[in-house]
Parts: C-alpha cells; sequence; structure tokens
C-alpha cells in the first residue's frame, strides 16, 4: 500500500509533480507477478509439447535491479513480459537450475514503465 496523493486522490494528483493520479510502482509490480503466474499455470494446465521435460518451478530468491521509468496513469493498458537472461546449477541446492529472468512492462505507446531481474529455481532431471 502506498497512499500518496498521486495513487489514492485524483484531484490532489492533478496538482501533484504527476499531473495525474497514477499507479503505484507496487501495484505495477505486483500486477506483473499475477499475470507471470496466471500465464506459468495456463501453461502447466495444457498438455506439455516441449522442448524436453515440462519444468518444474520452485520459489524465486528474490529480485535486483527494479526500476520505475514512467508512471503507470488510471486507465492505462500495460503489457508485461519476460526473457530468459541465464540459467547455472545450485551448489547448494543439487537438482535445482537458478533461471534469471528480465522483467518488463510497456504502456499503449510501447514506452517501458517498469523493468526488473528476477530469479526462480527451476527443478532439472
Amino acid at each position: 500500500y502506498d497512499p500518496q496523493v498521486f495513487h489514492v486522490d485524483e484531484e490532489a494528483a492533478r496538482k501533484s509533480v504527476l499531473g495525474g493520479l497514477c499507479a503505484s510502482g507496487w501495484h505495477t509490480a505486483s500486477t506483473w507477478m499475477k499475470y507471470n503466474l496466471e500465464k506459468r499455470m495456463e501453461t502447466e494446465g495444457v498438455r506439455w509439447t516441449g522442448p524436453g521435460p515440462q519444468p518444474e518451478f520452485g520459489p524465486s530468491p528474490g529480485f535486483r535491479n527494479l526500476k520505475w521509468l514512467k508512471p503507470v496513469y488510471a486507465g492505462e493498458t500495460v503489457t508485461f513480459t519476460r526473457t530468459a537472461l541465464a540459467h547455472r546449477p545450485l551448489a547448494a541446492r543439487p537438482g535445482w537450475n537458478l533461471l534469471t529472468l528480465r522483467c518488463e512492462a510497456f504502456d499503449s505507446t510501447g514506452d517501458k514503465v517498469i523493468e526488473f531481474d528476477s530469479a526462480v529455481l527451476v527443478k532439472v532431471e
């Protein structure tokens, strides 16, 4: 929860440095996570077609380099993406790799509004 006036009060938001009501960056990041998990569950719910065995995901140890690049104003449409950057075995957890992702969101004009690097454990066979 981020109760600053430009997130909760339309009139005060118009007078603020941001010039209008906009989402908290934390809400934008949380929405990215919601759609990330929905897409993963959707993929897991259909028959896996490869390549290779269907991945088993574990927990995330966290994220880095979070940047809120542009306000997301009320009514804006946002597109969320994720791109795999790297994966490596974890010595402390045999049978698991650490997958690193670049996570981004873009507004309707194509401008990037948020980016961060995330990580998730993935079981290996």
